[in-house]
């Protein structure tokens, strides 16, 4: 079957090649999602297992439209019976780039009234909707006069892992996080290191890929569940598979902060990711941090605002590149940020910035090099 897994902004090289090592065929990298071949099996270990997947679409139809009642037509000429039942539920997301569809809600609202209109038209009554957890969910995506209807298979995106406990201020993104880890071409070689762990995104994600624990094994529900040709019996073999491939990891899994609650919440949400023992979480400023071991990784997503408490922003850049000059020879350090003027202040050249989104903000993932020597050739990342 022809599926489509949506992803993030720059992520679309690391999602095809996770795809990749599932077995997937006919990968085709797209904007923010990559288009795939594979059969049912392929299609649970995509939700299982992908890091950098926000859904897995299954499309069912494609057709070129330009008003609201061709829409309309064409939706309802769907055998949606085929899919769900008239006691089900159903919920629509639409997405729309189009001259033609200025308001994806609208485009959304006429889509539940063409699938509603065919089952009162066969059965004499209609399905319910229901946002939260329905039976089938609905995916409209109209690029200019193309419409692309599909059914998620993911349900709730799958960028909820269900470790999020509590979490401070503007949390990085699951999926944001494990496309940063793979992006620096980390092979589990070495220790990881968050310095600024905050509510621990990325020393969570970064255990269960040091680990190889499938992002999603600990999640009970999915769209396709609920689907009518759902195999109860595949599903657990999968599972099973899941579970065998996880691996111990014995360099080290370090995350830091200066503040007490945002250190109490990464332990919290690394317990409820299962991590006990795996992980350690301190209370450390960085300016006083010591490498924990003799080389390592670092990732870090320093906050990017004009003023740290009663320290400027270029200042708290700057001795962010003393002490990784200072304690981290021997370390790659990767650093994700949106304000590339205090990137200037590091003391350090980066080796590769690569652009990404964290929300709606614009931002440069750079790394830093801080040996020399034979270790040189060791990381030279993801090519996206």
């Amino acid at each position: 079957m022809n599926l489509i897994a949506k992803t993030m902004f720059g992520l679309e090289g690391v999602l095809a090649e996770e795809l990749r090592q599932l077995g997937a065929q006919h990968i085709e990298p797209l904007t923010r999602a990559v288009a795939f071949e594979g059969d049912k099996r392929l299609l649970y270990r995509a939700n299982l297992e992908l890091r950098t997947a926000l859904r897995v679409l299954y499309p069912i139809r494609s057709f070129k439209v330009r008003d609201e009642q061709g829409l309309y037509d064409r939706i309802k000429e769907i055998n949606w019976p085929k899919y769900m039942g008239v006691d089900g539920t159903l919920a629509v997301d639409a997405a729309t780039h189009s001259p033609y569809f200025k308001h994806s809600k609208y485009a959304a609202l006429k889509t539940k009234d063409a699938i509603v209109d065919r089952f009162r038209q066969e059965y004499g009554r209609r399905p319910d909707v229901e946002l939260e957890n329905p039976t089938l969910r609905i995916n409209i995506h109209i690029y200019d006069d193309e419409c692309t209807v599909g059914l998620d298979s993911s349900g709730t995106s799958l960028h909820k892992r269900g470790y999020r406990v509590d979490a401070l201020e503007a949390p990085i993104n699951e999926v944001l996080a494990a496309g940063m880890i793979q992006l620096t071409g980390w092979q589990r070689d070495c220790a990881f290191v968050d310095p600024m762990c905050g509510s621990g995104t990325i020393l969570i994600e970064a255990a269960t890929f040091a680990h190889q624990i499938a992002p999603q094994l600990h999640r009970r529900d999915f769209g396709f569940k609920r689907w009518s040709n759902f195999d109860a019996n595949l599903w657990e073999e999968v599972l099973a598979d899941a579970r065998q491939k996880i691996r111990p990891f014995g360099h080290g899994l370090f995350g830091y902060d200066k503040d007490f609650r945002a250190v109490k919440i990464a332990q919290q949400n690394a317990l409820a990711a299962y991590l006990e023992g795996k992980v350690s979480i301190e209370r450390k400023p960085f300016e006083r941090l010591e490498a924990p071991a003799e080389e390592g990784l670092i990732v870090m997503n320093p906050p990017y605002d004009e003023r740290i408490g009663n320290e400027d922003i270029g200042s708290f850049y700057q001795m962010i590149g003393d002490r990784l000059k200072q304690a981290f020879s021997g370390y790659e350090a990767w650093v994700i940020s949106s304000n590339y003027e205090a990137f200037k202040r590091f003391g350090l050249r980066p080796s590769r910035k690569i652009p990404l989104f964290n929300g709606s903000l614009e931002c440069r993932f750079q790394k830093y090099e801080l040996y020399s020597g034979s270790r040189k050739q060791k990381y030279q990342g993801h090519e996206s």
